[in-house]
């Protein structure tokens, strides 16, 4: 018998004996009154009662010691011969261990070497751990083993319980700083009838109620908060999951948290203004500095953002001219850089594996602004070259951080721009857009000028410096 056997056949033994004894192992309740953290900060020989789990336990004779931890702290319990009751102690010794979880009440006071701790005075056994905790030097290396249990990851590893302290906090930032704007948060449909407002591939699924094939979104709620802006809203956001079925790698995932808003009678200039204000306040609330490292570039968020100009920098990083030439010198230059394409595709899809190699090279913070009408279906055209169209991207450390346009609200020319995304699709392009007839027809009502912007957790991920898989509290693995 291994030793993990033994440890789990001991302690379903202990389980059976408690029973015996008329002690339930997994009661319903426990009356907490104090947090761990409300027991460190209390005045020396306060009575307090507390519970959490017992990451490890010492028995030394006359006295053992135990740490437990909830989720504001750790603390150490004491059990000493004459001050904890002999019943107490005796039933510390037979029936806890590391990993329980336990109810104390006692006393606050200080050991030798200063540390607060609670004098256990009453114990009570809350939920038996049958398994044994991993060991705090040999567990969990496994990068696959540690996502597949992340529960034993938060548990073990303070660092990963405080990322997801971080990640609540970028999304309130974020919830909170549109609100104060005077955004009204909104819910739009996960299922659709055809997969709107974005570029990318769809999962497709099949609604047995209705009979018909349905689309998980990718885009949170574009198409839908356009709508509402036709419908008289003027300020609208939704925070979210949304869903592509693609490919996965250190930026992308196929499901992960996005937000959008949409804002009545603004353009994308007003965008950039507001969306660098929003990510100031964000780095503030989750960093505490606007100044970090990450995936090998040092960010100030507090300099000068810069505008790159989409066809200057292409030109002046690859010699390539995106309006003069053809296909041909582009995939031969693409094939000199050593970047991967589908030679399938139409030119502007080249023209866009072009700008990604050019994205490395810039730290930020900026806006790419000036992109090609035929890599943005929805944003509205340039006046002064409608070649191009009114789009703002985030570039920091190499990549985009977020994408926002002055939306297209001629529903003419959003319907011929649907007819040439259709014609791309049937040629073979999945990330073309579907033809929304719906839309087209709200936009007929009339909608007025407004400046839309989406931002996902990849910007967490970058905050943090790690890969966006890591930064998922249950990432999706095969079973």
């Amino acid at each position: 018998m291994g030793r993990e056997d033994q440890i789990i056949s001991e302690r379903i033994k202990e389980i059976n004996e408690l029973k015996k004894e008329k002690i339930n192992p997994y009661p319903a309740k426990f009356d907490k009154k104090e947090s761990v953290n409300e027991c460190l900060k209390s005045k020396m020989n306060a009575k307090v009662k507390t519970a959490g789990r017992l990451m490890s336990k010492r028995d030394l004779g006359k006295i053992a010691f135990a740490k437990l931890r909830d989720s504001s702290a750790d603390i150490q319990l004491v059990f000493q011969e004459k001050n904890t009751p002999d019943k107490v102690f005796s039933f510390f010794n037979k029936y806890v261990d590391a990993g329980d979880f336990v109810g104390v009440e006692g006393e606050v006071f200080k050991t030798k070497t200063n540390e607060i701790s609670i004098l256990v005075k009453n114990l009570t056994i809350l939920s038996k751990a049958i398994l044994p905790l991993p060991e705090k030097f040999h567990g969990l290396q496994d990068d696959e083993e540690r996502l597949r249990k992340r529960y034993l990851d938060i548990l073990m590893n303070p660092e990963t319980k405080e990322l997801f302290v971080k990640k609540a906090k970028f999304w309130q930032t974020i919830r909170n700083f549109l609100i104060e704007k005077g955004f009204l948060e909104v819910e739009t449909p996960a299922l659709e009838t055809s997969a709107g407002g974005a570029a990318a591939t769809p999962f497709k699924t099949h609604h047995n109620a209705l009979n018909m094939d349905v689309y998980l979104r990718i885009s949170m709620g574009e198409l839908w908060q356009k709508r509402l802006m036709v419908a008289g809203y003027d300020k609208t956001f939704e925070i979210g999951r949304q869903f592509r079925n693609e490919g996965m790698d250190m930026e992308h995932l196929q499901d992960y948290s996005q937000m959008e808003f949409y804002w009545a009678y603004a353009d994308y200039n007003d965008g950039m203004k507001l969306v660098e204000e929003m990510y100031k306040k964000i780095a503030k609330e989750v960093l505490g500095t606007m100044k970090f490292k990450t995936h090998g570039f040092e960010v100030d968020l507090g300099k000068e953002w810069k505008k790159y100009d989409y066809k200057t920098l292409i030109k002046e990083k690859t010699g390539i001219d995106i309006h003069k030439d053809d296909d041909k010198k582009i995939k031969k230059k693409l094939d000199e850089l050593k970047m991967e394409y589908d030679p399938k595709v139409d030119k502007w899809r080249l023209v866009d594996i072009l700008w990604k190699y050019c994205r490395k090279t810039l730290s930020g913070p900026g806006f790419l602004i000036n992109q090609p009408v035929e890599l943005a279906p929805l944003a509205k055209r340039n006046a002064e070259d409608d070649r191009v169209v009114q789009q703002f991207q985030v570039i920091i450390a190499g990549t985009e951080m977020g994408n926002g346009y002055s939306e297209l609200n001629d529903p003419l020319d959003q319907e011929e721009r649907f007819v040439e995304q259709m014609k791309k699709k049937e040629r073979g392009d999945t990330e073309s857009m579907s033809h929304d007839k719906d839309f087209v027809e709200a936009l007929k009502h009339g909608m007025p000028p407004t400046c839309g912007f989406g931002l996902s957790e990849r910007f967490f991920a970058y905050l943090v410096d790690k890969p966006a898989r890591e930064c998922v509290i249950f990432p999706l693995m095969k079973p």
